[in-house]
């Protein structure tokens, strides 16, 4: 009893620990696997068709076409393709399931003897494929438990190996349905008969147009609910997706004027010797300067952002904005600092000379194994192929040969179908070395040079069109923005953004002189127009927490930083009657206008039409039910077809076309011969048909389709 009494007395307790427990397991639970508080899961990237896309297994295959592109694509780009792989895949093997489509075990050998007939692996002895071998190849994979195979220039194992077959026999179904559907699509002979009649049928009309533009736009009253209606009565053209409009001012991260004093004086200084203490030896050192240095080219690659380029330059190498001075310099004189693109830059012509703009040599190449272009012949290394260059280099130049007889030893086989002999000019994409001995020398020498390529052994033979060239050393400093400056901007866009807390965004840049840019995107859209890849600013706007008149500030990399206030949030359906307006008030005043056009109009021939309204008659001849343009008018489809249903001689009533109200009278219809067969036409129209099958099926089957997709909420 007394047991049963303290069970009585801490009953409540229990029952509150139990509730406790229970409600922290359903708490814990929709944590863990969904988000069901604000509608959905955030492990399932979309449900079409009431199967998931798992978000684990859809970011590694994304990761996968990612590595695969070579970092070619962004993420929200190959997202992207993904989800359209993974709906499609759904979508039909849907359709396949429903429809019992599948591939037997014979039917499957048959598909692999037709992938990998061609393996020798697979071959008997007398060529043949050989379904024993196939067996015992894949029961070998199964015993290497992960191992790797070899399959003609790959490596497989058998998780490789079933993946491929899934996807063999995946193709090969959709095929299969694919080509169930195209056999049902057929043309009849009416089909064909009005294809060719199409063409073939021709009428001439007489006609009379009263534009539209005869009646002022100020005398047609557009109400809001005219707008309404006209929504109503075409839907498809005013449903949009889901939308947020954000306006923003920039705050980039660009270099100051005082920045910029700041680099072009540390260039000058750069000139003269400086005095530098020397902690080793505790005596003060002269460090030579830009003036005085003994080697220019250490002294460019140690203190330059551009490295020493040793090459002569022709006027049309040199920069644009800095050639006309620097063609004017004495060899030590100095021309800058000058700004040139990103660069200000401070040049010193160190050698002029006449060069020419066209060269003829002739070489003999021993490549080496790793060279460029080297082939599975080559057995050289780079030692042995220059102690063989050297050694033909000898026979040459001792006259024991001539060159033309050691042709022989060259790979350049292109070159010594013309002895060898090959002529370019200065900005010939050849390698730097060949290209800067067969400039920088003489007719007549001939010397080993390295390149990428092998060991050359080179002759000059002639030199065209000498011109001046300038060898040019140039210290160039990037602007960038300096520390202080970083530090300025990071200032001015705090206080922009704490002051926009109780401020009129637009007033406040209009105040702080900064440009108010807006932007409107959808849920899924990445790039941003002048900012590049943004979906951190997107995800911010598309927020549940983000209301209407929010703002914040963003980095934005290479640029700076932006603030951004959220001004409008349109959710999906039919746009406001404000913004289709635009669309409809044209179409809305051409039907307005049609109206009165019609009711003034009380003669019924062409002639008489045409007086009463000030217009003159028009013809058109030869007019096809396959053409909408009338002759004189444009496009006009309902005039054109409204012709056809006339009789000769037949006048038609008024017409709304396109671009005004047309009464239309036929004055000969040109019938054609019927054929006596159309099986030609039959099948143009049948494989016209068959051919748009697979992409029309799939718009269909994606039309139809229970599609939740939560990509916006889950990984982008």
């Amino acid at each position: 009893m007394a047991v049963l009494n303290k069970i009585r007395q801490r009953s409540l307790v229990l029952i509150l620990v139990i509730a406790m427990a229970l409600f922290a397991f359903v708490i814990g639970d929709l944590f863990k696997n969904s988000d069901a508080l604000t509608g959905g899961n955030i492990d399932v990237i979309a449900t079409v068709n009431g199967k998931d896309i798992n978000r684990t297994e859809f970011q590694q295959k994304v990761k996968n076409y990612q590595d695969r592109s070579g970092g070619r694509t962004t993420s929200t780009q190959a997202m992207n393709v993904i989800y359209n792989q993974e709906l499609r895949k759904i979508l039909l093997e849907t359709e396949f399931d429903e429809l019992g489509l599948g591939v037997e075990k014979d039917e499957m050998r048959d598909l692999l003897k037709t992938s990998f007939s061609s393996y020798p692996e697979f071959q008997d002895e007398n060529g043949q494929f050989d379904v024993n071998r196939l067996n015992a190849f894949i029961a070998n994979l199964k015993d290497l438990n992960g191992d790797t195979a070899p399959l003609g220039n790959f490596l497989v194992n058998y998780e490789s190996w079933a993946n491929n077959e899934q996807t063999i026999a995946a193709n090969a179904v959709q095929q299969s349905y694919y080509n169930m559907i195209k056999a049902g699509v057929n043309t009849t002979i009416n089909e064909a008969e009005n294809d060719y009649f199409g063409d073939a049928k021709t009428v001439d009309v007489r006609y009379v147009q009263i534009p539209y533009t005869s009646i002022a736009d100020s005398l047609v009253q557009v109400k809001k609910s005219d707008v309404k209606d006209y929504m109503n009565r075409n839907e498809d053209k005013f449903k949009v997706d889901a939308t947020r409009e954000l306006v923003y001012v920039e705050f980039k991260e660009e270099a100051s004027q005082a920045d910029e004093d700041k680099i072009k004086s540390d260039l000058v200084a750069l000139k003269a010797d400086r005095l530098e203490y020397n902690d080793s030896s505790k005596n003060t050192d002269t460090i030579p300067g830009f003036d005085n240095t003994q080697d220019v080219e250490e002294f460019v690659n140690l203190y330059s952002d551009l490295k020493f380029d040793d090459t002569f330059l022709r006027e049309a190498q040199l920069p644009g904005v800095a050639k006309d001075s620097i063609m004017q310099l004495n060899v030590g004189d100095y021309y800058g600092p000058y700004k040139d693109g990103e660069y200000y830059k401070l040049s010193k012509l160190i050698e002029v000379k006449q060069l020419p703009d066209s060269v003829k040599v002739r070489h003999i190449l021993v490549p080496y194994i790793g060279g460029q272009r080297a082939d599975a012949t080559v057995t050289k290394t780079p030692e042995e192929a220059k102690k063989t260059a050297d050694s033909i280099l000898a026979e040459i130049t001792s006259g024991r040969k001539k060159f033309m007889d050691l042709l022989e030893l060259s790979s350049d086989k292109v070159s010594n179908e013309q002895d060898g002999e090959i002529e370019f000019a200065y900005n010939a994409g050849m390698a730097p070395e060949f290209k800067a001995y067969a400039f920088d020398n003489k007719v007549g020498d001939v010397d080993v040079v390295g390149t990428s390529f092998g060991y050359h052994v080179i002759e000059v033979l002639e030199q065209k069109s000498f011109n001046k060239t300038y060898k040019v050393a140039t210290l160039a400093d990037k602007i960038e923005p300096s520390d202080q400056t970083l530090q300025d901007v990071f200032n001015k866009m705090s206080k922009f953004e704490i002051a926009a807390k109780d401020s009129d965004f637009n007033a406040l840049a209009k105040e702080r002189e900064l440009t108010v840019k807006p932007i409107t995107f959808k849920e899924l859209d990445e790039n941003i127009p002048g900012l590049g890849s943004q979906r951190e600013i997107v995800r911010w706007a598309f927020n549940e927490d983000t209301d209407v008149g929010d703002y914040k500030n963003f980095p934005v990399s290479g640029f700076g930083f932006i603030v951004a206030k959220l001004v409008e949030s349109n959710d999906e359906g039919l746009m406001s009657v404000e913004d289709a307006s635009i669309i409809a008030l044209p179409e809305i005043r051409k039907e307005k206008k049609a109206q009165m056009i019609r009711e003034k109009l009380s003669a019924t021939t062409v002639n008489e039409i045409a007086t009463n309204q000030s217009q003159s008659p028009r013809t058109a001849a030869a007019l096809t039910i396959k053409s909408t343009t009338l002759s004189g008018a444009g496009v006009e489809p309902k005039v054109v077809g409204a012709a056809f249903g006339l009789s000769e001689g037949g006048t038609s009533k008024p017409i709304d076309g396109e671009k005004g109200v047309y009464v239309v009278e036929v004055t000969k219809i040109s019938d054609a011969t019927s054929l006596e067969n159309y099986t030609a036409i039959i099948n143009r129209l049948n494989t016209e048909k068959r051919n748009s099958v697979q992409s029309k099926v799939y718009q269909a089957l994606e039309k139809a389709a229970d599609i939740e997709d939560n990509r916006a909420k889950t990984v982008y």
